[in-house]
């Protein structure tokens, strides 16, 4: 992932998705706004539910050049030819991961409202950090991420951040000049008309 002169999308997937018709959901979706990234956010721990998903949405997104990441669940990356991993706990273990999966898969960790957990994340090799939520939100612990730390990281740290947690398109207009990539799930897989309202918050970052 790298960053560029404008935010990208991350898109994240819903916890429950039905894997017959969440595929060509997905299609249409990614098809109305440039994906950077997609992570496989499952609320299910059972390994064959997950590995169907991701064989679900692994040619969709790599059909598109999108990396497909996983959350949580590391031992599945390799399994299931996954670009990486996106970590909730602050991305501890991330020096064994690296070493395990090598330089070329993506690592990222959440650290919710922490700048200190962000640095040694990225002092421990994550790729990108995540900081949420930005609003309102079940991410965390439910503390907001301060502006103040979104614009000292773009300031003074390499490493891209990624803002997650209560996405709106006046949120993406104030951060956009401070962060590398907005997360987007529940905010459109909960509208009546998903593709629709990810072109919205697509236009908003273009604004």
């Amino acid at each position: 992932m790298t960053s560029q002169d404008l935010p990208q999308i991350y898109l994240i997937t819903p916890n429950v998705l039905d894997i017959e018709s969440f595929p060509d959901k997905l299609s249409r979706v990614l098809d109305k706004a440039d994906v950077a990234c997609l992570r496989l956010s499952l609320s299910s721990a059972n390994e064959d539910d997950i590995a169907r998903a991701a064989d679900a949405i692994r040619e969709v997104a790599h059909a598109r050049d999108i990396a497909l990441v996983i959350e949580k669940h590391t031992l599945l990356v390799d399994r299931l030819g996954l670009d990486g991993v996106h970590l909730t706990d602050g991305g501890r273990n991330l020096r064994q991961l690296r070493k395990d999966l090598g330089k070329d898969s993506i690592l990222g960790a959440f650290c919710n409202t922490s700048r200190h957990t962000g640095l040694n994340a990225g002092e421990s090799g994550a790729d990108y950090v995540s900081f949420g939520p930005v609003a309102v939100s079940a991410l965390g612990d439910g503390e907001q991420v301060d502006p103040e730390l979104l614009g000292w990281w773009s300031e003074m740290i390499e490493i891209p951040v990624v803002v997650e947690g209560g996405i709106t398109e006046d949120i993406i207009r104030s951060l956009s000049d401070r962060v590398d990539f907005f997360a987007i799930g529940p905010e459109i897989w909960e509208a009546e008309d998903p593709q629709e309202r990810l072109k919205t918050f697509s236009a908003a970052i273009n604004s």
